[in-house]
């Protein structure tokens, strides 16, 4: 399973992103999806997460009023909507696949096993 996200840039504080993961060599729909992101010096850490079918999304406490994420099966691609961005959220964003059981093992990396290359948004004040 092969992951490409894209869609980051640089941007001021206070505007918005849309990242994009396409993924290709796999059953999509089979894949709880997740975006994760790190920053120099720093562990990498959950940001969003959403189910096979779209039915459930997780967000961490810092974005979930900010973020949204979302995912087209038919396009086998997810995505993660960043309004409102603060010079925090700066960092190397990665997408993420893997069959997570239960929900609350979806803010941990190691229970993705597909990665992307990770697309850098960095946000000036």
């Amino acid at each position: 399973v092969q992951l490409q996200a894209s869609g980051g840039g640089l941007v001021q504080t206070g505007t918005s992103l849309s990242l994009s993961c396409a993924t290709s060599g796999g059953t999509f729909s089979d894949f709880t999806m997740g975006w994760f992101r790190q920053s120099p010096g720093r562990k990498r850490e959950f940001v969003a997460s959403i189910s096979k079918s779209g039915d459930r999304a997780f967000l961490r406490n810092s974005v979930k009023d900010r973020f949204t994420i979302s995912r087209d099966n038919a396009k086998n691609t997810v995505y993660l909507r960043a309004n409102g961005l603060i010079p925090e959220d700066t960092a190397v964003y990665y997408c993420a696949a893997g069959v997570v059981e239960p929900d609350a093992a979806v803010g941990l990396a190691g229970t993705y096993t597909y990665w992307g290359r990770g697309t850098q948004v960095t946000v000036s004040s």
